[in-house]
């Protein structure tokens, strides 16, 4: 298995793992906080958009355009907003992360061994290329277990 195919399994996989976690949820749901202050999962959701868009593009992806006016819906700034007509529905942040998903998959196929080690968008965090794709499948990740939490406080079923 080389690097690219590994990479690209996490990623498909943490998508999978993530639509898995929205599938019974409501776009109503997705504004539940499970403590006050904490971010609801709709916010997440479009931070994690922002996030991969941003750094994948520093490290020399191909950018995957996210509709106009994503990045101000979804700053520091709208996290503490309760309003769902202030944000994407449940469908276009899914729609849109399988679209800004298949773009990171497709270059991180294309990477070679150079390009992996390659330096990061963040020296102390992420210092190399390598560690950028590692990152954008545990970003996903961590943020589940914090809708997971979301899920339990709604009395959804555990589904791990």
């Amino acid at each position: 298995m080389t690097l690219n195919e590994l990479f690209a399994g996490n990623l498909k996989g943490t998508l999978d793992m993530l639509k898995m976690h929205l599938g019974d949820l409501s776009d109503a749901d997705l504004m539940k906080r499970p403590v006050p202050n904490a971010n609801h999962a709709n916010w997440q959701i479009g931070h994690l958009l922002i996030s991969e868009v941003f750094l994948t593009s520093k490290c020399g992806a191909p950018i995957v355009e996210l509709p106009a006016g994503f990045a101000d819906r979804y700053s520091k700034e709208t996290a503490k907003i309760d309003d769902l007509s202030k944000f994407a529905t449940k469908a276009e942040l899914i729609a849109q992360f399988e679209k800004v998903r298949a773009g990171t998959i497709a270059w991180v196929k294309t990477l070679t061994p150079a390009q992996f080690a390659a330096p990061g968008p963040m020296p102390d965090f992420m210092p190399t290329v390598a560690d950028l794709c590692a990152m954008a499948s545990g970003h996903v990740w961590m943020h589940c277990g914090q809708i997971q939490v979301i899920r339990r406080s709604l009395g959804k079923p555990v589904l791990f």
